[in-house]
């Protein structure tokens, strides 16, 4: 009984990731759980409730019964109501609680990953009653337990882990959705090319086309004559993804050069996740 090797990369990535925040929270004071992060709205108590509930999502544990206050105003529509259940119900717990919780729910994980000998394209519950691949799944969970690993390294000045293997699925993760932003959301020029340059840790130049029926695709070759070229560092990029940071609250690390509406337009749909 063994992890298929498919799904291999995504266990490494989440072990890799739970074990840096393991490290990160477990010497905290009380006072600094409650330290904001870049994650809107969240504190670090908030990031690791969340990433303790994604694993007990994982683990096919019940959800909890609870009823969230009325005064979560950043708690706009279904999707947030459902992830903020998690959140909502570890709030006043303190520090040793929450460091066990996560403690005892590595542990199941483990053991879990340990025994799975599912097929990468076994349904599997999702958010809200949805159903996706087993892979799918793999793959979403490893790009969040990392992405929420880059918020608590902000909040607690504690930078890394930056090419770590959450990374390289984070990159993977966000550039599947770089089509859809620079030709649905964005609504690039048909027959246009758009250049991403990302330097840093993790490097990658990659161009989005957009075809004569307005559909886009991801190439790795660089086009001729790009309407529109983007540099900026691999953390900016993440950041910019998630919606961490506005356009503006970078613009002294991103280099955008071409048609100034298409350039706003691009940067304005750039948010895939929060």
């Amino acid at each position: 009984m063994s992890l298929h090797p498919t799904l291999q990369p995504y266990a490494d990535a989440w072990t890799h990731s739970i074990e840096a925040i393991s490290e990160l929270v477990q010497p905290l004071a009380e006072g600094e759980w409650n330290q904001r992060t870049p994650c809107p709205s969240w504190s670090v108590r908030d990031v690791v409730s969340h990433v303790i509930g994604l694993d007990c999502e994982m683990l096919g544990d019940p959800r909890p019964i609870h009823t969230l206050p009325r005064d979560l105003f950043h708690v706009t529509n279904d999707h947030q109501r459902y992830t903020e259940m998690q959140v909502d119900v570890r709030r006043h717990h303190t520090a040793p609680e929450m460091t066990s919780e996560l403690e005892y729910t590595v542990i199941r994980r483990n053991r879990q990953l340990r025994n799975d000998s599912r097929d990468p394209g076994t349904k599997v519950r999702g958010p809200l009653g949805t159903e996706l691949t087993l892979e799918e799944s793999m793959r979403t969970h490893a790009f969040n337990v990392w992405v929420h690993e880059q918020d608590l390294r902000a909040a607690l000045g504690r930078p890394g882990n930056l090419d770590s293997p959450g990374a390289h699925v984070a990159r993977d993760v966000l550039l599947a959705q770089l089509p859809r932003v620079i030709a649905e959301d964005a609504g690039a020029p048909r027959s246009s090319a758009i250049i991403f340059d990302v330097h840093g840790p993790v490097e990658f130049l990659r161009t989005v086309r957009v075809d004569i029926q307005g559909r886009g695709t991801l190439e790795t070759a660089p086009a001729l004559g790009p309407a529109a070229v983007f540099t900026l560092p691999w953390e900016t990029y993440v950041r910019l993804a998630c919606g961490r940071v506005t356009p503006e609250g970078v613009a002294d690390r991103l280099k955008a050069d071409g048609e100034p509406a298409l350039v706003e337009a691009i940067l304005a749909n750039f948010t895939v996740t929060h």
